[in-house]
């Protein structure tokens, strides 16, 4: 019934036979740039195939130069100056995978003022410097890519600024640091307090010697900035990302969460409200059922919900230097496409164009909203009630009251759940809270998400 007109089956004209290579300069060849020149050469046809043109590494700046032959051989010119990669005129796109937030930014300046695309796994330089960065690349009529330096495998800046374009997105939420969801596993798993855990994490490389920028939340922060940006068009704001890492997180708490039915994960959480957005990086219990509570060891997950697709998860590893260099690569190969492309054409680097950004007002700490978990030391079982009735005058909706159950070495727990609150009310009523005469110590505190 429904017939297509007969058209000519005539070939389609192909391509030129000979298409120039992309060249890549590379800044740094430890692990994620050794990874990323691994499989450069191991996948080049398929790499080829889907960029439509060969991609070369034409140049590598390192600190080692014997370190450096010995991994991409005597072909690749070689140099110890980072600059002169990032300058040169044989250089189409620098890959900047070296870290670090001083010199990295002078390189990845000088490139974009040399004409040059940008790839980068550098989630800390992004952080600090991105709106500079971004706004030098639009200047100058070039990309600015960064897939690997939010969720390493996980392909979610694509997925924000490309899959999910159609909606209005409400909230991110994520597992977006593998060491620390390695220690936290450990402790639920296995029973470890924190301090043993964090020396298995290091032990097996999970953790570097000096962990802080991990179990502090830095890491998880900076990625969250790059998250929410691409979620709301709105710039860059490390500052106003509120920080809370696992250090003062105790063993009691994974077994008390685990007695109520949660798990607890570090989260990164950027939720739009009606009145700003919020910002947050803290330990979270999530309940037990849900996807994100089966996220463990070293792998990150994150998701994503639209006002159209409802809620979407994203799982993948958190770390590994082949891990790495496959979102890397998957930037340049979308360089490659660019070819002939006039930059108002492109996805823009943070997912909205320029003119249609905002920048939303960012919530403070006392006006951000969620239920509560609560572990309150006790004089005796018996004050259970006198807490919860005195919670209740405090205008703090409960939600459960339990027991915890006996552990050696620990007296009498009340366990609270609450419903939703604002953080401000929460730390007002928590104050009062450790005056209270059946209080016997230091009241624990953490966040619930529902994630739903």
């Amino acid at each position: 019934m429904y017939r297509d007109p007969v058209q000519s089956l005539e070939p389609l004209p192909s391509r030129p036979a000979a298409i120039r290579a992309l060249r890549v300069g590379m800044i740094g060849i430890g692990t994620v740039g050794s990874g990323t020149f691994r499989v450069l050469a191991r996948n080049q046809a398929e790499i080829a195939g889907r960029a439509g043109r060969p991609i070369e590494l034409a140049m590598v700046a390192a600190r080692n130069l014997v370190r450096a032959a010995a991994i991409v051989g005597a072909d690749v010119p070689l140099t110890d100056e980072p600059l002169r990669v990032a300058t040169h005129p044989d250089v189409d796109v620098v890959v900047e995978v070296a870290g670090g937030t001083g010199p990295a930014r002078e390189w990845v300046l000088a490139a974009i003022a040399h004409g040059k695309h940008v790839v980068t796994a550098n989630k800390a330089l992004l952080a600090v410097h991105g709106a500079e960065i971004f706004a030098a690349a639009r200047r100058h009529g070039v990309a600015v890519a960064y897939e690997g330096a939010v969720a390493v495998s996980i392909p979610i800046v694509k997925a924000l600024r490309e899959g999910l374009a159609a909606n209005r997105i409400e909230w991110v939420a994520g597992i977006i640091n593998g060491t620390t969801n390695f220690i936290l596993s450990k402790m639920e798993g296995e029973g470890l307090d924190f301090a043993a855990a964090l020396a298995q994490a290091q032990a097996l490389g999970y953790a570097e010697a000096d962990p802080a920028f991990d179990i502090e939340g830095i890491d998880a922060a900076h990625k969250l900035t790059l998250l929410a940006a691409n979620a709301f068009g709105t710039s860059v704001r490390l500052a106003d990302v509120q920080v809370q890492g696992i250090t003062a997180l105790q063993r009691v708490d994974v077994a008390c969460a685990e007695q109520l039915g949660y798990r607890i994960k570090l989260l990164g959480v950027a939720r739009r409200r009606e009145e700003g957005v919020e910002l947050r990086v803290q330990p979270a219990l999530v309940p037990a059922s849900h996807l994100m509570a089966h996220v463990n060891g070293s792998m990150n997950a994150v998701m994503v919900k639209g006002d159209a697709s409802g809620v979407t998860m994203y799982y993948g590893a958190g770390a590994g230097s082949e891990q790495t260099a496959s979102a890397v690569i998957a930037d340049l190969v979308d360089v490659a496409r660019l070819d002939g492309t006039h930059a108002a054409q492109r996805v823009p680097h943070l997912g909205f164009h320029v003119h249609a950004m905002s920048e939303l007002p960012v919530l403070p700490r006392a006006a951000a909203c969620c239920a509560h978990y609560l572990r309150v030391p006790l004089h005796a079982a018996s004050h259970v009630e006198a807490v919860s009735g005195w919670l209740a005058g405090q205008q703090v909706p409960v939600q459960q009251v339990a027991l915890a159950a006996a552990q050696p070495g620990m007296g009498a727990q009340v366990l609270v759940l609450t419903q939703p609150v604002r953080q401000g009310a929460m730390d007002l009523a928590l104050h009062a809270l450790q005056a209270h005469p059946s209080v016997a110590g230091k009241v624990a505190a953490l966040c619930v998400e529902a994630l739903a």
